[in-house]
């Protein structure tokens, strides 16, 4: 938390990480998810981008299609996805390659907890910012490296470029997506592998923290793409360690769930989930399935065939409203899969607060997702929309570490600090509106 050494917090307080200061230099989903995410809880996000302070931007995040607002000019629009990963974010454009820019930058690691960074290995050792400089200036960091391969081991992996989707790859998680050979697997449809690692990222970054308001020392956190769908992966290793078994692709069912599965209504889809004796009861009665022989798991798990028909006969007869209602009436788990038109339109959505507005600076107003977990006395918010490149260069180099005009405007001359507001307006040191 904030103490007599460090400046006070240039952010609204709320959150139960009210106080924490985490330094952002991530770019493209991983890094910037996690930053974001803990924004969303309190903590003060300074999300740092180096040169060119311009399009096109080092961050690409800025520059994903699609752009916002359609039909705008290139210098009044913004990325969808930098609208939504960067709220409650501040922005300062610095230099990390100039001397004074690696100063400028240590200052803020001295009055920071959290650093979070995405760069492959070794990148901040060559420019000047190994680890071991960084916690000079401050022994208690938090540093957290987000890389596809991580930062030890065979050196051609962690030399590789990563995205995404080879993360998706390399950790065996595509191995069990999509219908048997010989069709294709089946990617996740969105960057489900960078969002999660930015959750871990983000739980690795507070357990960081914790450990150093205890002990007095940070420390740093290696966070490996692959290694975080690895281990979410179930017993995906314990079967082929234990019993030999190489766990495919199954489709939209499960290999030893059942029934448990995907299936038409006749204005969508839902799913089906029964997969223990009392659920599985439960399904039988609201679908009428009379055959005592499937009453076994085993034998029900071998000879599918049946007890797919008749669920698949009783859900293509009726609605999804109609499905969702027998459901609740007989408490068996059947859910429509909601399309985003169903979501916007759902009143439990609605009702938990999971569908909000606020206020872009370069857009406007937009609506997207809301916060969660909840929480009952410290709930997380959006207080701001994502910040415009060096928006607030003044409130972190004046109100944060202290800085001078005269510093700032020598900064700002060298080319060490930039901006670039919306609708291309003339630079200057860079703003602290909201």
């Amino acid at each position: 938390m904030r103490d007599s050494f460090r400046a006070p917090a240039i952010v609204p307080e709320y959150g139960p990480l009210a106080g924490v200061r985490v330094l952002d230099s991530a770019r493209f989903v991983a890094g910037p998810w996690a930053a974001g995410y803990l924004s969303e809880f309190g903590a003060e996000v300074i999300h740092i981008e180096v040169p060119p302070f311009h399009r096109p931007y080092a961050d690409p995040t800025r520059t994903l299609v699609p752009q916002l607002p359609e039909g705008a000019p290139a210098d009044e629009q913004v990325s969808e996805s930098w609208i939504q990963y960067s709220r409650n974010k501040l922005s300062l454009g610095l230099d990390l390659r100039h001397p004074d820019g690696r100063s400028v930058f240590l200052d803020l690691a001295q009055k920071s907890d959290i650093w979070i960074e995405s760069s492959r290995p070794g990148t901040y050792d060559k420019i000047g910012l190994p680890d071991d400089r960084v916690h000079a200036a401050n022994p208690r960091l938090t540093i957290v490296h987000i890389s596809g391969y991580g930062r030890t081991g065979v050196p051609e992996r962690i030399r590789a470029p990563s995205y995404d989707l080879t993360g998706q790859a390399f950790s065996g998680y595509l191995s069990l997506q999509g219908e048997p050979d010989p069709a294709p697997p089946m990617r996740a449809g969105t960057a489900l592998n960078d969002t999660v690692t930015g959750l871990a990222a983000a739980g690795a970054a507070t357990m960081g923290y914790i450990s150093a308001l205890r002990s007095g020392r940070g420390q740093s956190i290696d966070v490996a793409q692959y290694e975080v769908f690895f281990t979410l992966l179930e017993n995906f290793a314990l079967d082929y360690f234990a019993r030999g078994v190489a766990r495919g692709r199954h489709g939209s069912a499960h290999p030893r769930l059942h029934p448990y599965d995907v299936h038409r209504a006749q204005d969508g889809w839902v799913v089906v989930a029964a997969p223990n004796p009392d659920a599985y009861r439960r399904l039988k009665t609201m679908i009428g399935f009379s055959d005592d022989r499937f009453d076994d798991p085993g034998y029900r798990l071998a000879h599918r065939g049946p007890v797919d028909a008749a669920i698949a006969a009783f859900c293509a007869a009726r609605s999804r409203d109609e499905l969702e209602r027998l459901a609740r009436e007989h408490d068996v788990a059947l859910e429509r899969i909601s399309t985003i038109a169903d979501i916007a339109a759902d009143p439990h959505y609605r009702a938990r607060e999971m569908l909000i507005e606020w206020e872009d600076p370069v857009v406007g107003k937009v609506r997207g997702p809301g916060i969660a977990p909840k929480f009952e006395r410290t709930p997380g918010r959006v207080w701001r929309g994502a910040p415009w490149l060096g928006q607030d260069n003044r409130a972190v180099l004046a109100d944060l570490l202290g800085y001078s005009p005269t510093r700032i405007a020598e900064l700002a001359a060298l080319g060490v600090i930039g901006e670039e507001p919306p609708g291309g307006s003339p630079p200057g040191t860079g703003g602290n509106a909201p």
